[in-house]
């Protein structure tokens, strides 16, 4: 584990550091295009683990739970909806999925989360985006 995420990991509540690992552990095992760092997101420091430039995932423990940032669920209606039904006990919002327990992450879903979330190439979508945006410009 990168020094810079161990520490920050380390420096959250005892309570937090098990599950904080785990998730994190499963993130890197499963997709391996992203590259875990520490940086500022949202005014506040988290692990963004990053694919081709663009930021992937994020992982946060803030005042009242942790967040966990996943870009390609919110591109993806089937995604969202499954994992929505999936991790019912947490709290999905606009962007992220808010927890406070290990109860309400078990770690086989949030697996099988970052399983299907790997296959996925947000570059990809941008770039199709863009050239689909610009056809339509051109009509």
């Amino acid at each position: 584990m990168d020094s810079k995420v161990k520490h920050y990991i380390e420096s959250q509540p005892q309570n937090r550091q098990g599950i904080l690992t785990d998730i994190h552990l499963i993130i890197v095992q499963e997709d391996k295009t992203v590259v875990p760092i520490v940086e500022p997101m949202m005014a506040k420091e988290m692990i963004v683990y990053k694919g081709k430039g663009f930021m992937k995932y994020g992982l946060a423990s803030v005042k009242n739970y942790m967040s966990l940032h996943v870009m390609p669920i919110y591109g993806s209606k089937i995604l969202f909806t499954k994992y929505q039904a999936l991790l019912n006990k947490a709290k999905f919002q606009k962007g992220c999925i808010n927890f406070t327990t290990e109860d309400e992450m078990p770690l086989e879903i949030v697996r099988q989360l970052f399983a299907d979330c790997s296959k996925i190439d947000l570059l990809k979508i941008r770039e199709d985006y863009l050239k689909e945006k610009k056809a339509k410009q051109k009509k």
